[in-house]
């Protein structure tokens, strides 16, 4: 049984398992970019963002920390935080990494997919806002809107006495 068992088990034990995974982290962080199963990309991209979040840190805990996650590879640790420290991800807030989808392998079927690190800068809300229009309301929907405003108007209208006589005549039925 998998108590307290977190995570895909991707087919291994789970000493290969954390093994392969720190083996992908390091080789996506070497060549922006790796070719791998879904399931694999999937698993590893929280380890991703947290070491891309602690090299954002910069602080000595968090440098000791991105070592021991990267298997002793200090190398490593340094180009990322200083890709970091001159502003690689300064205005993204997560999601640091994009998979795309290829297809099914020859093989096994099994579903291969890119995973990069996505360098290009995050585009501002109010950008995208005003690039598309606001979506018009259904023509059913303005119709019944403007039947509300006009019956309100109308009944404002009124004189208060007409209004007393529709009351008692309801009450009266």
């Amino acid at each position: 049984m998998r108590h307290y068992k977190k995570g895909r088990k991707l087919g291994t034990d789970a000493a290969h398992t954390k093994a392969m995974k720190r083996s992908l982290v390091k080789a996506l962080f070497l060549n922006d970019r790796i070719k791998t199963v879904e399931s694999r990309a999937k698993e590893i991209r929280p380890d991703v963002d947290r070491i891309i979040t602690w090299a954002k840190k910069g602080d000595l805990h968090s440098r000791r920390l991105a070592i021991a996650a990267l298997g002793n590879d200090k190398e490593l640790v340094r180009e990322i935080f200083e890709k970091v420290a001159q502003g690689m991800f300064a205005d993204r807030q997560g999601g640091y990494t994009r998979i795309l989808k290829l297809g099914p392998r020859k093989g096994d079927n099994a579903s291969m997919v890119i995973m990069e690190l996505v360098t290009e800068p995050v585009a501002k809300k109010e950008a995208k806002a005003e690039e598309k229009p606001a979506k018009a309301a259904p023509k059913k929907v303005e119709a019944a809107e403007e039947a509300q405003a006009e019956e309100a108007v109308e009944a404002t209208e009124e004189a208060p006495e007409a209004v007393a006589e529709e009351a008692e005549e309801k009450k009266a039925e």
